[in-house]
């Protein structure tokens, strides 16, 4: 799921259409320059972690006739400039889902293709991120990725962990499987309690969110926003306890061609909902 557009790009699921193309200019909270906020977009109730499936790679490319790799090398793009969008418009964490546990049933050259992108784009990477303040995380199984792909993350994420300008918190989910993310959270809590350190009635969300894998990330563990792109209306084992209160957006548009506009109404969407959280408000 690395990193067609059909006629006309929704976000489904409780989520009325709203677009807007209107850029006004507005100051972010703690940023020292100016950013050009969407009109219609208000800087206060912007979710403050937005995490995406990056959907539709191989489909895009199907369509045009072209081979996978060029699908994802499109995904890249397409990544960037969420990125980029992210921090321009204040979101302070982004999560992109680029490579799932089940992926590596994929055939192996799309795999290895993946594996060496991935790389790849961590390492050209690095010097933007220190330059625009964003901190790099790599989260999943990675005994599972090629020993230079390993390297490369743990180099980057020390790189830019204590970027001091950190205006974005960006985490590449690679080899990742929310279901596994809760099974070795439980195992960990297991030893803690086999080793008397931890009592089984002190364990409770605060503690269980400890061991996962989110949560050293940093201020917002837990996404407010959950995009998925390509029409499929599903989670796909990502970030199962972290979304449990998630706001879903679900659109018709494949990956590569995620841009702007598709952003934008996702944003708009999420700022159209009242959040509750189970309270009911009076």
């Amino acid at each position: 799921m690395l990193l067609s557009r059909s006629p006309a790009a929704s976000c489904k699921l409780l989520a009325p259409s709203r677009r807007t193309r209107l850029l006004t200019p507005c100051p972010r909270a703690g940023a020292t320059e100016a950013a050009l906020l969407p009109g219609g977009l208000r800087a206060e109730s912007l979710p403050r972690h937005v995490a995406v499936v990056m959907d539709g790679n191989a489909r895009w490319a199907r369509a045009r006739g072209l081979p996978s790799a060029a699908g994802h090398e499109a995904g890249r793009r397409a990544l960037e400039e969420t990125v980029r969008l992210s921090r321009a418009w204040g979101v302070r964490a982004l999560t992109a889902f680029a490579f799932s546990h089940e992926n590596w049933s994929r055939p192996k050259a799309e795999v290895d293709f993946l594996m060496a992108l991935f790389e790849r784009v961590i390492h050209d990477s690095v010097a933007e991120f220190l330059r625009e303040g964003i901190r790099l995380r790599v989260i999943g199984d990675s005994s599972r990725l090629p020993v230079s792909l390993q390297k490369i993350a743990r180099e980057a994420e020390e790189a830019t962990r204590t970027n001091s300008s950190s205006q974005l918190d960006l985490t590449l989910a690679i080899s990742y499987s929310g279901r596994r993310d809760i099974v070795q959270a439980c195992r960990k809590l297991a030893q803690k309690v086999q080793g008397e350190l931890l009592r089984p009635e002190d364990i409770d969300d605060l503690l269980f969110a400890e061991e996962l894998e989110t949560s050293p990330a940093g201020e917002f563990p837990y996404p407010d926003l959950l995009i998925r792109t390509s029409g499929e209306l599903r989670l796909s084992n990502f970030l199962l306890w972290q979304s449990a209160y998630s706001e879903l957006c679900f659109t018709d548009t494949l990956w590569p061609d995620f841009g702007e506009a598709d952003y934008l109404e996702a944003l708009a969407s999420f700022q159209s909902r009242d959040r509750r959280f189970g309270v009911r408000k009076l």
